[in-house]
């Protein structure tokens, strides 16, 4: 949520910004928002101003009844019961006031870093680097992973569909073993790089929700538990940064570093077509996921540090993989930044998303009340991160289709001594 105070200071720029993610009427909309909160204070004030009225009549009200002056102080008392009705329509205004304000600051989404380009969709995102070799298969060996993980029996889509329902894929043998061999390798290296690893809960409630800005915006791509209010996370993201709602933390103990694999879960409503086949998009998917909380000064260096980790879990497992950054129609809701990591996918010959790494600065911070001292002994908010290190499975996709061959599907080395095997055949 963005802060009010940061809007009226810099409200061209805001407007500008807001442009590159095609905004509508940004100036209309952040204007207002400074009339609310104008209108809040106004009505703040009238409300403060009538209980020192109060406060004054109540001692006029004790002296007038110490000098005998009783008709007199029961004429004051009539004031007493008139500011008393004005405050009670000043604060119901307030109150609603205040609503109409947070209502309208969640329908705004953060406001992109400068270097953010405009764009409409993903063809307007720019390529910062590529990495790799593309591989090339051999004739008769160019199957989508969809065809070998029926030829190799790993993975069971027909079950899945028979058991929840279409993207619900029941992983069998080696195809199990390679997911549990992928969450390890990605928490082990997350463990090397500093990051604390947690376990969270995977269903979470509506204020963690609103926290970190999946509520209102995704509302109806999550599952939720209508009888207790849950809802089934998107991305671990949520419950490990919602482990820092309404916290004070000490600048020296920035920054805070978690790392932790969830089940996560999605509806995809709308989802169709080639593109989303077999492992290329699910309902229910595995994933390990890296949050951040840093001092703000530090939240751009540490964006790039996370991208490079991600980066080394792709060349560790031998992966062409290519950077993007993400243009303001492309990018979501509450990022200021993001990288996306997309990997090549042999058989399909087409890039696949397998990562996305966004600085929010103080967007989800300012819902969260995360805030830190600093050295002058002031209280202010902290700059959260988070990105995908990595989710399984279009990384498994690629590795079955990129490593395919008569004598199987080689392994990645990195992932031999966690899967006892090294090849799927």
């Amino acid at each position: 949520m963005l802060q009010v105070n940061e809007i009226r200071a810099n409200f061209a720029h805001a407007c500008e910004r807001l442009s590159a993610r095609n905004f509508e009427n940004p100036e209309e909309l952040l204007g207002n928002v400074i009339r609310l909160e104008d209108l809040r204070k106004q009505i703040q004030l009238d409300r403060d101003n009538l209980q020192a009225e109060s406060n004054t009549i109540s001692k006029q009200i004790g002296q007038l009844m110490k000098t005998g002056n009783k008709e007199e102080a029961q004429k004051v008392k009539l004031r007493t019961s008139e500011i008393k009705t004005q405050v009670k329509s000043l604060e119901d205004s307030y109150s609603q006031t205040e609503t109409e304000l947070t209502q309208t600051l969640y329908t705004i989404p953060n406001i992109p870093h400068s270097s953010v380009p405009a764009g409409k969709s993903a063809e307007d995102n720019e390529i910062v680097l590529e990495n790799g070799t593309i591989p090339q298969l051999e004739e008769g060996n160019k199957s989508p992973h969809w065809d070998l993980i029926k030829k190799y029996d790993i993975v069971d889509f027909e079950l899945g569909v028979k058991i929840a329902g279409a993207g619900f894929p029941v992983y069998k043998g080696k195809g199990a073993k390679m997911q549990r061999a992928l969450i390890n390798f990605f928490l082990d290296e997350a463990e090397k790089a500093g990051y604390t690893e947690v376990q969270p809960p995977i269903l979470i409630n509506e204020e963690s929700g609103y926290a970190t800005g999946q509520l209102p915006d995704k509302e109806g791509q999550m599952y939720f538990a209508q009888e207790d209010g849950l809802y089934l996370i998107p991305t671990a993201e949520v419950p490990i940064t919602n482990m820092y709602r309404d916290v004070i933390l000490q600048e020296d103990e920035l920054p805070k570093k978690n790392a932790g694999y969830t089940p996560c879960f999605r509806r995809e409503a709308g989802s169709w077509g080639a593109h989303v086949r077999g492992l290329n998009r699910l309902h229910q998917f595995d994933k390990v996921e890296i949050v951040q909380v840093t001092h703000p000064d530090n939240s751009y260096k540490t964006l790039e540090e996370m991208s490079l980790h991600v980066q080394g879990l792709l060349q560790k497992l031998g992966l062409p993989y290519r950077v993007l950054r993400l243009c303001g129609g492309d990018m979501g809701f509450t990022s200021a930044l993001t990288f996306d990591m997309e990997v090549f996918s042999a058989a399909q010959e087409r890039w696949l998303e397998v990562s996305s790494v966004s600085n929010f600065e103080t967007y989800q911070t300012n819902r969260l009340k995360l805030r830190f001292k600093n050295k002058d002994k002031k209280t202010v908010l902290a700059h959260t991160l988070n990105g995908s290190a990595l989710a399984l499975p279009r990384i498994m996709a690629a590795i079955l289709e990129n490593n395919q061959s008569e004598k199987g599907i080689k392994m990645p080395k990195a992932l031999v001594p966690y899967l006892g095997f090294d090849t799927i055949g």
